[in-house]
C-alpha cells in the first residue's frame, strides 16, 4: 500500500449512502491520503451515479482535499491497483427487495430484507456476484482489502472467506455501531468510557457491555431497556415491539434488535401484514425515500450529506467502513465489531465460518476478542441459524434445489413445508434473471 496515497473502489457508487462516505473519508484526510475514489455501478444505475458522483465531486471539493472522483461502469478499470474495495451493492436493485418481501408476505409469513426467505434470496442473489468480483480481485488488486457492507453481510463474507478463498475481508454491519452510540447515552456514559463485546452471526448477536473500572452495566442496561418498558428499536425497519423483560433479564446479553423476529414472531408477523396491507412493503417506502433523496442529491448547491439520510436506514454505516480502513491503514487498533473468520473465537461455532464479533482492527485485519461458550438460551438457536446460513451460500453457489430447500424448511421464520416449497418456487421465478444457477437443466 502507497503511503503516497490511497486508491479506494466503491462497488455500487451510485447508492444513496455513497454521500456518507464520501464525508466519512473526507474527514479523515489527515490520517487517509486518499488519492482516488472510483465509484462503480451497473448501467441500470448509470443516472444515480452520476447524480451522486457529481455531489461527491461537489463535497471533495468544499473540503479543498486532493482527491479524484472517478465514475465509471467498467468494474475491472476500476479495481486495478486498488488498495481497499468496498461492496453496497443490490443485486436487482429495490424492485428485487420488493419481491422478496411481497411474496412471504402474500403466504402469511415474514417479508423481511435479511430474515426469513427474503435474506435467503438476497444471499443466493449476491453470493455469486460477489464472488465475480473476488475473482477480479486476485487478478487485478492481490493486495486489495475487500470492505463489505452489502447484506446479508455475515453470509457474504462467509462466501468469500470459503468459496472465494479470500482471506482480506471483512464484513460490516451498522447494528453494532448504533448500539454502542445509543446504549451508551441509556446509560449516562460516553462510548469510549465502556466495552461492548458482541457475539453470534450478522443480524443474530448478542452483546455485554463493561465499563472502564471494570464494573458489568449490562444488566443495568437490560432493566432500563426493557424493564422500565421504553426500549426503542435502534433499527429504522424493525417495530419498536418490546422483547419480554423477564427473558432478556435471564440472558444477562443484550439481544440485536432483529431478534423480534424470533422471539416475538407473532406479533412482528402480525404488524408487518397490517402494515403491508396498509402501506404496501418497506421496500416501496424505500424507494420513494431514495427518490427524495436524489432529487436532493441534484442540487448544484448541496455540496454535505442531507440530514434526510438518516431516514433511509443504515445510518452511521459508512462512516464505519471508513473507519475501519483507517485503522487497517495506520494500524489503530480500534475496537470495532465486524463479520470476520472464526477461527475458534465462538466455540460452539466451525472454525471456518464467518461469526459478528468485536474484534481490535490492525494492520493485519481484525482480531477478535476471544468469547468462548455460549449457554443453551443462546446457542440453540445461533447454531441453527449458522447451519442455514451454511445451507444457504451452498445453494447460491450450486445451484441445488434441494440444498435451498433444506435451508428454507429449517428457517424458523418459514413454517410448512408445502407452502415454504410454494413460495420458494414463487421467488425462483421471480428472480430468474438473477439466478441462472438455478436454471441451467
Amino acid at each position: 500500500m502507497e503511503k503516497s496515497g490511497i486508491k479506494i473502489v466503491t462497488i455500487g457508487g451510485g447508492s444513496s449512502y455513497t454521500p456518507e462516505l464520501i464525508e466519512g473519508f473526507i474527514k479523515r484526510y489527515e490520517e487517509l491520503p486518499i488519492r482516488e475514489i472510483w465509484l462503480v455501478d451497473i448501467e441500470k444505475g448509470k443516472e444515480k451515479l452520476e447524480i451522486v458522483g457529481e455531489m461527491a465531486r461537489r463535497m471533495v471539493k468544499a473540503a479543498g482535499i486532493d482527491c479524484k472522483i472517478f465514475l465509471t461502469l467498467d468494474r475491472r478499470e476500476a479495481l486495478k491497483d486498488a488498495d481497499f474495495v468496498t461492496t453496497q451493492l443490490r443485486v436487482g436493485l429495490l424492485d428485487a427487495r420488493i419481491q422478496d418481501e411481497r411474496i412471504p408476505l402474500s403466504h402469511g409469513m415474514i417479508g423481511q430484507e435479511t430474515n426469513g426467505a427474503g435474506g435467503i434470496f438476497k444471499a443466493l442473489r449476491t453470493v455469486p456476484v460477489i464472488l465475480d468480483i473476488v475473482s477480479d480481485m486476485k487478478e487485478l488488486c492481490p493486495n486489495a482489502w475487500l470492505i463489505n457492507f452489502t447484506n446479508p453481510a455475515g453470509m457474504v463474507t462467509e462466501a468469500v472467506l470459503k468459496y472465494g478463498q479470500w482471506e482480506k475481508v471483512i464484513g460490516l454491519c451498522n447494528i453494532p455501531v448504533n448500539a454502542v452510540v445509543e446504549e451508551a447515552e441509556i446509560l449516562q456514559e460516553k462510548p469510549r468510557d465502556l466495552f461492548f463485546q458482541f457475539a453470534g452471526i450478522n443480524h443474530l448477536h448478542w452483546h455485554t457491555v463493561k465499563d472502564n473500572r471494570g464494573t458489568d452495566r449490562t444488566d443495568e442496561l437490560i432493566k432500563k431497556m426493557y424493564g422500565e418498558g421504553d426500549a426503542k428499536s435502534i433499527v429504522a425497519n424493525i417495530s419498536d415491539n418490546n422483547l419480554l423483560f423477564e427473558q432478556v433479564e435471564n440472558l444477562h446479553m443484550v439481544p440485536c434488535p432483529y431478534h423480534r423476529y424470533y422471539y416475538m414472531t407473532e406479533e412482528m408477523l402480525a404488524e408487518e401484514l397490517a402494515d403491508f396491507k396498509a402501506n404496501g412493503t418497506r421496500a416501496e417506502k424505500v424507494k420513494q425515500i431514495e427518490k427524495e433523496l436524489f432529487d436532493l442529491y441534484k442540487d448544484p448547491a448541496l455540496d454535505y450529506k442531507p440530514q434526510q439520510l438518516a431516514e433511509r436506514g443504515g445510518a452511521r454505516y459508512s462512516d464505519a467502513a471508513c473507519e475501519i480502513i483507517n485503522a487497517i491503514y495506520n494500524d489503530k487498533h480500534s475496537t470495532m465489531t465486524v463479520s470476520t473468520r472464526n477461527n475458534g473465537t465462538i466455540s460452539d461455532l466451525p472454525d471456518d465460518c464467518a461469526v459478528e464479533v468485536t474484534a481490535s482492527i490492525t494492520a493485519n485485519g481484525p482480531i477478535p476478542y476471544q468469547f468462548g461458550h455460549f449457554s443453551p438460551k443462546e446457542r440453540g438457536l445461533l447454531q441453527l441459524m449458522k447451519s442455514m446460513e451454511e445451507l444457504t451460500i451452498e445453494a447460491a453457489v450450486t445451484g441445488d434445489y434441494g440444498t435451498l430447500l433444506q435451508a428454507f424448511t429449517m428457517n424458523p421464520l418459514i413454517t410448512s413445508g408445502p407452502t415454504a416449497k410454494q413460495m420458494m418456487d414463487e421467488l425462483l421465478e421471480a428472480h430468474k434473471e438473477y439466478l441462472p444457477a438455478f436454471f441451467k437443466k
